[in-house]
């Protein structure tokens, strides 16, 4: 379900690691995607991304089936995930680019 039961947050696929939040979401906020509630754990701005599951540390982190960083500390679930614990993965020369999603 891409859509969060109360249309706060989007998640286009059910194994992407983070949801976008649609509005901003207050830290204790509960979101749903069908199934048992997420809480928040800080504020979340509207366009940012939270955690849906834990993110391990080096862990490579998708949204919408691709993968957009890796995880510089662990990410809990609820957690904001931006620059502060994330890495970019893609055309830096010092990493090989991370593997590319299936094509579905």
């Amino acid at each position: 379900m891409p859509l969060s039961d109360d249309g706060a947050a989007l998640r286009l696929k059910d194994d992407d690691d983070v949801a976008v939040a649609m509005r901003p979401l207050d830290a204790g906020h509960e979101v749903r995607f069908g199934g048992p509630p997420l809480t928040v754990s800080a504020p979340i701005p509207t366009g940012h991304k939270f955690a849906v599951k834990p993110i391990a540390r080096g862990a490579l982190i998708h949204k919408y089936g691709q993968v957009i960083g890796r995880a510089t500390q662990g990410i809990g679930a609820g957690d904001h995930v931006h620059v502060h614990n994330v890495e970019g993965t893609r055309g830096r020369g010092d990493l090989p680019d991370p593997p590319k999603a299936a094509e579905a």
